[in-house]
């Protein structure tokens, strides 16, 4: 290494003392109106008491000792005359369940069937479920307790999505009834079975698309199991098909809300997507596609 230069060597005896091995300086946490109500501007904090502070940027911190919002109500008011804001350790876990469950909303079901140890059959549905990836395809739902269908899929890494149209929503809601794990939900909600294509897991012959899909990975967060699965074949019925795609209209799918809430679809509109090269240049909102 060739040696430093004077004017090295004037600049490292400028330099600040290192910061390694000492406790980094404690970000100041962002005013209501987004600004630091004192020091130098850092990026605002994410977390609470008890976890690891995390910045919009998402580098991991210290650990918070206090809430920087406290919760406003100690749980859930009759009437709400102010903004609500909320900790969610403040709440009962099942006040926090109706809350979030409350507000993302609609939410898609996955009626998911599968083969217990046994051979039998088992049908639930989970409405914590989404696409996560389309090349390959994948989805996930989640289990926030160890049901029939999280062990099924452990044992044999394989399920089937039927997709819950309203035409199937009583027998839906049946088998979400706390079946032991020797019943059949199929009989019981006279179902009608048909085999896979490719999965070792049985199909609810009725609904008018299925995903077969591959167990990938199961996740734990708080109390759920998300439960990630390769789709590796697709099964679409010919009356929910119009002008090369799925029409949702025809698919009429089940929309689930808080508790005992369901809804249809209602209206479908479209909205073009821009460019920027048709933003660059308009004034503010100008260029906001409209319905």
């Amino acid at each position: 290494m060739a040696p430093r230069s004077q004017a090295d060597r004037e600049r490292r005896r400028e330099a600040p003392e290192s910061s390694v091995g000492r406790e980094p300086a404690r970000p100041t946490a962002r005013t209501a109106s987004g600004g630091c109500p004192s020091g130098p501007r850092r990026p605002y904090l994410v977390a609470r008491r008890g976890s690891m502070a995390t910045t919009a940027t998402g580098h991991a911190g210290h650990r918070l000792e206090e809430p920087i919002v406290p919760s406003s109500h100690p749980g859930p008011p009759d009437h709400l005359d102010a903004p609500l804001e909320v900790a969610p350790q403040d709440w009962t876990p099942r006040d926090v369940y109706f809350l979030l469950t409350g507000l993302v909303v609609p939410r898609p079901i996955a009626w998911v069937s599968t083969y217990g140890p046994d051979g039998v059959r088992n049908v639930a549905p989970h409405s914590f479920f989404n696409v996560v990836a389309h090349e390959p395809p994948h989805v996930v739902f989640s289990s926030t307790s160890e049901k029939d269908t999280l062990r099924n899929i452990r044992e044999r890494g394989e399920f089937v999505v039927n997709l819950v149209t309203m035409d199937l929503v009583e027998e839906m809601n049946f088998t979400a009834t706390d079946f032991p794990p020797d019943e059949d939900e199929f009989t019981w909600a006279d179902l009608t079975v048909a085999a896979a294509a490719v999965v070792d897991a049985p199909r609810v012959a009725e609904a008018h698309a299925h995903l077969e899909c591959r167990l990938v990975e199961e996740v734990r967060a708080g109390n759920g199991h998300l439960v990630i699965g390769e789709v590796v074949h697709l099964h679409v019925d010919p009356s929910v098909w119009q002008d090369g795609r799925v029409d949702p209209q025809r698919l009429d799918p089940v929309c689930r809300l808080a508790g005992t809430g369901y809804a249809t679809l209602g209206e479908v509109f479209h909205l073009p997507r821009r460019r920027w090269d048709d933003v660059r240049g308009t004034a503010p909102g100008e260029a906001v596609p409209r319905r």
